[in-house]
């Protein structure tokens, strides 16, 4: 006898989405252990990893906490209280902090060392690499420390976000115990100091560089600090601050204003993390959690270094023999930058697929519009454009050259923020009509729309897209953009840029699924429409690529899909809340995740539709928020031949990665997917790279 299918709310049907950004992560810290990649490319790797834990803990984990703290019983649809997941992302995090040390420590650091790349100890150092360390200390690192005291007389220090510190204990000369706090200056110095060439003969070996560790040098010179006591002992430590603050736009009458008052109290939030050297007494770390008000559950040892985000820099040495190899996107020929893009466009919508496809024709199109005498105006949509932005500068001279243009840039973009309010100062400064945000809504959608006299009329041009504007992300994320002048598209564009800079709304678009309006009961309907087309035809088949899938109302979908018989493939990078393979729930749906050498970013939603294949991209992830509370926006591809492509490469390269490609099982856990005996083997991101400017029309 069969067990009984689970009712669609039952909660051993849904994975946590806490515990299933822990194993995406743990996808990460498998690339940094992944020998086939170059040295360099490893320590990378090991930075990120620690890099989204940080980001984890400051929004993740602290709302947990506060809703733990308010005695919140709420429950996601996994059952879990928020008690229950915090103890249970600690129970996860564990292991994998321990096993992104032993990687440092045990694979990557002595790899280092046979590739030249040494990083001391500094007790290991001969004398005449102390003597130099010493003079650079005294001259350029000892003038900006400040040794903060806590006593009676002394209030314990307010310790930064993210900031590295040393917690300090040292012995007066009547025996008593004090302590003492310095902050590293990260901020001014690398976290890695580069020591001196010292050979006599002043040639210097390129190959050879030695490092120590900025917390190491001020720890062994704590004697300069503290003259006439002794130095106890010297452990590094870091609080993480709650960052998830809550703008009240409603009450905001100065956004911009709002939003920089906001990441003032970000540096000061409440701790929700303590990490600690693992060499730090007990009673040390007892004083700091008291100190802060935290619990020892808040509190993790770490091996030494603390912070390993900060390894990021070693990819800043010249050594190309330890990264991955160059390589140089290719440019369709219709695209080049001498060629005129409006006249390409015009003859058919273009598909780039980055970072295998340049994003130069992306800037070029905005530089096109600024210095054409038809065009007549620019509106763009601006989340993350990163620092020197090629396009920010194309929109200055557009209106330089008196073109109307109008840019949304989202303030609330977390942790671009700074980034965003000056470049939403500069371009107001240029003339260009800057639109901060939406009341209660992020904008996140990716659009771009130029407006064009041309003999027959007004002529509207668009490139939508799944990614960002930003020329840096490009190159390292997967994202798809696609150039199209269709009318109807035109016509939602600029209804949509209507809503986001005016007082306009439309509750209903011609081709566009537009969120919060229409995009959940677009793909809702969808699911729906191929579930009546599989009883009736067969053949049901439904693919969606996408970062994270948590939306119940989704998920119970995609449930009654393959209860139908649809075949569900799954493609999620990130948070999966979806159970795969249980038996008479989700037996004909399979989730996979590729995680490699770039950030795969791109959402594709393909329905098989009885044959009439739709497929819709664009920036929405299937996530309460994207479908709930921000602008997001999906776009029907309509040219045969890039659906094709679409469908017959992209999509079936990516499913039939055997590299890099791992297979979610019923528990939540993901087993990686290796080649068959006689099976080809296919890395999806190799390939699409051996074959960049032909993939268009070529599969594996």
């Amino acid at each position: 006898m069969t067990d009984p299918v689970p009712p669609h709310d039952s909660p051993s049907l849904y994975i946590n989405r806490e515990l299933s950004w822990i194993r995406f992560n743990h996808h990460v810290l498998e690339e940094a252990q992944d020998e086939r990649h170059p040295l360099l490319e490893r320590v990378k790797f090991l930075s990120i990893f620690a890099n989204n834990l940080d980001e984890f803990f400051m929004i993740r984990v602290s709302g947990l906490q506060r809703q733990a703290a308010k005695g919140v019983l709420r429950a996601p649809p996994d059952g879990m209280t928020p008690s229950e997941q915090i103890l249970a992302i600690e129970k996860a995090l564990i292991p994998e902090l321990d096993l992104s040390f032993e990687c440092w420590s045990s694979e990557i650091l002595p790899r280092l060392a046979a590739a030249g790349i040494f990083i001391h100890e500094y007790n290991e150092l001969d004398d005449e690499q102390k003597r130099v360390l010493r003079t650079f200390f005294v001259e350029e690192v000892f003038p900006v420390l400040t040794p903060l005291a806590f006593d009676s007389a002394h209030p314990f220090p307010f310790i930064s976000n993210l900031s590295l510190n040393l917690a300090i204990t040292i012995r007066d000369p009547r025996g008593k115990e004090l302590f003492a706090r310095i902050k590293v200056p990260t901020g001014l110095f690398p976290r890695l100091i580069r020591i001196p060439d010292t050979h006599s003969s002043g040639r210097r070996d390129d190959k050879q560089v030695h490092l120590v560790y900025l917390e190491d040098l001020v720890a062994a010179h704590l004697d300069l600090l503290f003259p006439g006591l002794e130095v106890i002992g010297a452990s590094p430590f870091r609080i993480t601050r709650d960052a998830d603050l809550d703008i009240e736009v409603d009450e905001a009458s100065d956004l911009l204003t709002t939003v920089e008052e906001i990441m003032e109290q970000r540096a000061r939030g409440t701790p929700v993390r303590i990490e600690v050297d693992c060499s730090m007494q007990e009673s040390t770390c007892h004083m700091l959690e008291k100190k802060l008000g935290t619990s020892s559950h808040m509190l993790y040892r770490i091996g030494h270094p603390v912070g390993m985000a900060d390894l990021m820099e070693l990819l800043s040495l010249d050594r190309p023999d330890l990264k991955d190899p160059p390589f140089q996107p290719s440019v369709p020929p219709e695209l080049a930058e001498e060629k005129d893009i409006f006249s390409a466009i015009k003859r058919k919508d273009i598909l780039l697929f980055h970072p295998y496809d340049s994003f130069a024709p992306v800037i070029n199109f905005i530089r096109q519009a600024a210095h054409d005498p038809g065009v007549l105006a620019i509106k763009i949509t601006l989340y993350r454009v990163g620092s020197n932005s090629p396009i920010v500068k194309a929109l200055m001279e557009a209106r330089e050259n008196g073109k109307a243009v109008a840019a949304l840039i989202e303030l609330k973009a977390r942790f671009d923020e700074e980034n965003n309010i000056g470049w939403a100062r500069a371009l107001e400064r240029s003339g260009v009509h800057v639109v901060y945000g939406v009341v209660g809504l992020k904008v996140h959608a990716k659009l771009c729309m130029v407006v064009r006299r041309e003999k027959d009329g007004i002529r509207r041009y668009m490139h939508l897209g799944t990614g960002n504007y930003n020329a840096t992300t490009s190159r390292i994320y997967t994202d798809f953009g696609m150039f199209t002048c269709d009318r109807e598209i035109g016509d939602d564009v600029a209804n949509l840029f209507n809503f986001l800079t005016g007082y306009a709304r439309f509750d209903q678009y011609r081709k566009l699924s537009v969120a919060p309006v229409t995009l959940r009961s677009a793909i809702l309907s969808r699911i729906d429409r191929e579930i009546e087309s599989h009883k009736k035809h067969g053949g049901g088949h439904l693919i969606f690529k996408m970062n994270a899938l948590v939306d119940e109302e989704c998920v119970t979908a995609l449930y009654r899909a393959s209860q139908a018989g649809v075949k569900v493939d799954l493609q999620v990078r990130g948070i999966c809340c979806l159970r795969p393979g249980i038996p008479g729930a989700s037996e004909n749906i399979t989730v996979s995740a590729i995680v490699g050498r770039f950030l795969e970013h791109a959402r594709i939603y393909y329905f098989r539709n009885n044959g009439e294949d739709e497929v819709l991209l664009g920036s929405a992830d299937l996530m309460p928020r994207n479908l709930d509370r921000r602008v997001e926006v999906l776009f029907p591809v309509m040219d045969p031949s890039i659906k094709k492509a679409l469908l017959s490469v992209v999509l079936d390269a990516e499913l039939r990665d055997n590299q890099q490609l791992r297979l979610m099982k019923g528990d939540g856990t993901y087993e990686r997917k290796h080649p068959a005996p006689g099976e080809e083997s296919v890395d999806s991101q190799s390939w699409f790279l051996d074959h960049m400017g032909i993939w268009y029309h070529v599969g594996p």
